[in-house]
């Protein structure tokens, strides 16, 4: 949100609570649209962390007290950006989607390791930016 807003009006509350108004009232996928859910009753809230510069991942946690829902939203994974250490440290389940994504099945695969060698093999079929 914060590269659709000029940089002279990130200190402005109010005007940080009408971008996150006017982003939430766009065209979103289901997960923003979700996150937004949650974000409209506590724009001010928001607003008031987000006005001081503070990073998103610290506004989430500042805002957890309040909407534990907000920061719990799981975004797909984007697979061909990552480095084999990074695919190490993605949990199984996440795996198993980006293979489905791909169209592959990992049959016999019970060990994680075995689902992150299976990714790293079959890295050259991810066509698509998200997963």
């Amino acid at each position: 949100m914060r590269d659709s807003m000029d940089k002279a009006d990130w200190k402005d509350k109010p005007k940080v609570e009408a971008a996150l108004g006017k982003y939430c009232s766009s065209d979103l996928p289901s997960r923003q649209r979700k996150v937004c859910y949650y974000l409209d009753p506590i724009k001010r809230d928001i607003a008031q962390p987000f006005s001081t510069g503070m990073p998103a991942d610290r506004v989430c946690k500042r805002i957890n007290n309040s909407n534990a829902e907000i920061c719990g939203v799981k975004f797909p994974v984007k697979a061909e950006k990552l480095s084999p250490e990074e695919v190490k440290k993605l949990r199984v389940k996440q795996l198993k989607s980006i293979l489905a994504d791909r169209g592959v099945t990992c049959d016999g695969c019970l060990e994680k390791e075995e689902f992150v060698q299976k990714v790293l093999d079959t890295e050259h079929l991810s066509g698509r930016d998200e997963f």
